[in-house]
């Protein structure tokens, strides 16, 4: 074995959406999910979800196939202020096929790095996508 995984390509069409996706007007949680495209080897869009919550992301993702989520986070603190925290959470189920959980992983890093999005988790099984799951990762 050469030790090389694929990495599938990013399309521009992604490159936008992650652009307008950082750039949209803040007012609530959004999500941008991402998929793998195995006969193309290629990143595409699998769904936006806008003025979401993190119990209709959960439920939105596929439980056997992995995906790349980039999450705007509606974060109240304890001071009243709010901000918007962006996460890049890679979701790969122990269950999903193994050329495919490769296919990802050999995507995440260059997905990450176009996403621009430096609060990165990984979760492995969805149930564990919570809001108390992310709160502790976000430090509140």
């Amino acid at each position: 074995m050469s030790g090389t995984v694929n990495i599938c390509e990013i399309t521009e069409d992604v490159r936008q959406a992650l652009r307008d996706f950082r750039f949209r007007k803040y007012k609530d949680t959004a999500a941008l999910v991402l998929k793998v495209d195995r006969e193309k080897q290629l990143i595409v869009i699998d769904e936006y979800l806008d003025d979401t919550n993190i119990e209709s992301l959960q439920e939105s993702l596929p439980g056997h196939q992995p995906r790349f989520v980039i999450l705007s986070y509606k974060q109240e603190h304890k001071d009243g202020r709010i901000s918007y925290p962006l996460c890049f959470i890679f979701f790969t189920p122990r269950d999903s096929h193994a050329e495919l959980q490769m296919m990802y992983a050999g995507s995440k890093l260059a997905l990450q790095k176009e996403s621009d999005v430096s609060r990165a988790y990984e979760i492995r099984e969805l149930e564990d996508l919570t809001e108390e799951w992310l709160l502790s990762k976000l430090g509140n």
